[in-house]
């Protein structure tokens, strides 16, 4: 029997939250990063969001409470990776660059995201841009 391979590849902000706090769909890939199944990346970038996001107010989060999701829940299963600048990519929203970025540091070959400005690329150089939906179906 062949090995498994492990898809390495970058979560969204907004596909992480709604993992966390809301589940559906986004909340299936938790027990897929846990186990190993699915190899998430991050940059320092991508970290702070986060954290940033984590912490609006809308959330109603305890300090204690964004801890163990960013301590216990991602850090410890997510690689980071150094990501490096480049030009404009996602032109609506160049904020949304650095998960390209970090896709391409890491060698992954998807992005999930809720985003519209990323999900409209569908695709950068080798690396797609999928919903949650349709990276589990592809799964």
């Amino acid at each position: 029997m062949g090995k498994v391979k492990v898809k390495r590849i970058v979560i969204d902000t907004n596909v992480v939250i709604s993992a966390f706090l809301f589940g559906g769909m986004p909340g299936e890939l938790v027990p897929l990063w846990k186990s190993g199944r699915i190899n998430p990346l991050a940059s320092k970038e991508i970290v702070d969001e986060y954290l940033r996001v984590l912490t609006y107010p809308k959330f109603g989060l305890a300090p204690e409470e964004i801890d163990f999701i960013l301590y216990q829940e991602i850090l410890p299963h997510f690689e980071i990776v150094r990501a490096k600048p480049g030009p404009v990519i996602v032109r609506e929203d160049p904020s949304d660059d650095k998960f390209i970025r970090c896709a391409e540091a890491g060698k992954a070959k998807r992005i999930i995201s809720g985003d519209q400005h990323l999900l409209r690329l569908k695709q950068y150089r080798t690396i797609k841009i999928l919903t949650p939906a349709q990276f589990l179906t592809e799964l």
